[in-house]
């Protein structure tokens, strides 16, 4: 994880100047006014990853600047990750820098909290973990309250959990979402808040059934299925569909169908061009699909995908990328008008930016 300069006499200065550059990038298109969401200024990630250096008898964490992993920096002190992480890093390398039990060959420490406080901590090791690692590390559980999860090559122990519960509060409804271990979740849960209730809003009046590609473990699965009549949604990762499954099953929802399958394999499902075990009955056939909410990866939408959502009436289009999202925009506009155009800022203090966009048919 590249080091951020966290500043917060600087965060609206920095904000603003990514409202500018969206403002100059995506001049092409007619654009209604964009919605800005903020992020708390310190204390933002939820999740965070170090390397783990040993000088000697030290210990410490280092980060990299971008493009260079060659010069680690020290971090002492860390005011971008969560009050519940930063509370616990430090004091736990102490703990951990006098035993050579946890110390040998410990190469770099994963933390995954919650805005509940819950906390998890992943230590990662280039040699074999057993028995003696489980009785050196057990106390420490205790101690900071945390669960653990010890990784070595083909091999992962857990001490209690591997995962952790989020309780997200949008728009006077709480939701649970189960977070696993080394599996995808929106790192600011603040502005993941703010991007989930715009996406409620910008959908509101859609109507019909909704369906959903890269679904991950239903973060916006969840809330949107109040908008629609029933919600399909597809994702390809084994341990973010069973995320998912749990999550619609402990927050009590009951029109959402999350299949293990690639998105464009329910196109040619939807399309009738395609036959799967997977959805036998669910009635697809009897869906009215109005709307279709996609949330790729940096590499953004490809060709095939495009002319796969283009063909539903709406568009939420939620983007970690905005140079591929311009590129995908310049082929849905052809077809849609952007209605709702909103920017994120999930990672402050650096060139990243979280977009949103809704689209109707023309």
């Amino acid at each position: 994880m590249p080091l951020p300069q966290v500043d917060p006499t600087q965060y609206e200065t920095q904000l603003s100047r990514k409202h500018e550059r969206i403002e100059r990038d995506f001049a092409e298109f007619d654009l209604p006014a964009i919605d800005l969401y903020r992020s708390p200024s310190t204390h933002y990630r939820m999740r965070a990853e170090f390397r783990v250096w040993h000088d000697g008898d030290d210990l410490y964490y280092v980060m990299f600047e971008p493009g260079d992993n060659r010069s680690p920096l020290r971090i002492d002190t860390c005011p971008m990750v969560s009050e519940r992480i930063h509370s616990v890093m430090f004091e736990l390398l102490d703990a951990i820098r006098p035993d050579p039990r946890l110390r040998f060959r410990l190469f770099q420490v994963d933390f995954l909290s919650t805005l509940s406080g819950e906390l998890l901590v992943s230590l990662l090791y280039h040699r074999p973990i057993g028995e003696e690692w489980i009785e050196a590390v057990r106390p420490l559980r205790e101690t900071f309250g945390i669960d653990i999860v010890g990784r070595s090559r083909k091999n992962k122990i857990v001490l209690e959990r591997d995962y952790v519960i989020e309780q997200l509060e949008i728009d006077g409804r709480n939701y649970s979402y189960k977070q696993t271990e080394n599996s995808f979740t929106q790192p600011n849960a603040e502005v993941c808040r703010q991007m989930i209730h715009w996406a409620l809003d910008a959908s509101r009046e859609a109507g019909g059934d909704l369906v959903e590609f890269y679904c991950g473990n239903g973060n916006f699965t969840l809330p949107l299925a109040q908008n629609f009549r029933r919600v399909v949604a597809t994702e390809i990762s084994k341990e973010s569909v069973r995320s998912a499954r749990f999550n619609i099953e402990q927050n009590g929802i009951d029109n959402i169908d999350v299949l293990r399958m690639p998105s464009e394999d329910l196109s040619l499902v939807l399309k009738g061009q395609k036959e799967t075990r997977k959805v036998n009955g669910l009635a697809l056939d009897e869906c009215e699909f109005t709307t279709v909410l996609v949330d790729p990866p940096r590499a953004g939408l490809d060709d095939e995908t495009v002319s796969q959502v283009v063909e539903y009436q709406h568009i939420l289009y939620i983007s970690c990328n905005p140079e591929t999202l311009r590129e995908n925009l310049r082929e849905i506009t052809k077809t849609h008008r952007i209605e709702r155009f909103a920017i994120f800022d999930q990672f402050p203090y650096t060139e990243h930016l979280e977009c949103g966009v809704y689209l109707t048919r023309v």
